[in-house]
């Protein structure tokens, strides 16, 4: 390509900038609202507070949790498979699609939280508040539903759903 001087380039590199600010501009703001999964597994998060934050499909898989906050967070397709959840908080929580099979709930606070699609095969919730948590198409066991819906309160007020209703309670 031949220059016909320096207005000709000028005007070359504004359509290539602009093109580049228009083709990725709008990826760098989506990556930086959702990041991508991050990978907690196997760690030591006693205590931690991850109260108000997003963390879409994050793994916390066989990780000690105990006590820990979640409080209003994201975590839409999180992995917490085997850990340790004794006492903590996760009151508001949207973990739609989550996977929290064989987990230890004892003592937790998962109330308001929407539990939507999530699996919790193998589960324990000894002591856990559910009130007002959605749980609609959850995967539960029976002895888990049924432990459930001895304290199941409530109606989820992002999605309008009773914690008895979306629990199959009788």
């Amino acid at each position: 390509m031949i220059w016909d001087g320096g207005n000709q380039m000028i005007r070359w590199l504004a359509i290539i900038l602009f093109t580049l600010l228009c083709f990725m501009g709008p990826a760098n703001l989506q990556a930086e609202e959702n990041p991508p999964g991050l990978f907690f597994s196997h760690s030591l998060l006693q205590g931690r507070d991850f109260s108000n934050q997003s963390f879409p499909q994050a793994e916390f898989a066989n990780s000690n949790l105990e006590s820990a906050q979640f409080d209003n967070s994201y975590l839409k397709g999180a992995i917490f498979s085997k850990a340790i959840l004794k006492k903590v908080t996760m009151t508001g929580a949207d973990v739609t699609y989550g996977m929290l099979d064989q987990a230890d709930f004892t003592d937790a606070d998962l109330s308001n939280s929407i539990f939507t699609e999530a699996l919790f095969f193998g589960s324990t919730f000894s002591h856990t508040k559910v009130d007002g948590a959605d749980f609609t198409e959850a995967l539960l066991d029976g002895l888990q539903v049924r432990q459930l819906c001895e304290g199941a309160t409530g109606v989820n007020p992002t999605t309008g759903v009773s914690t008895r209703d979306s629990l199959g309670c009788r």
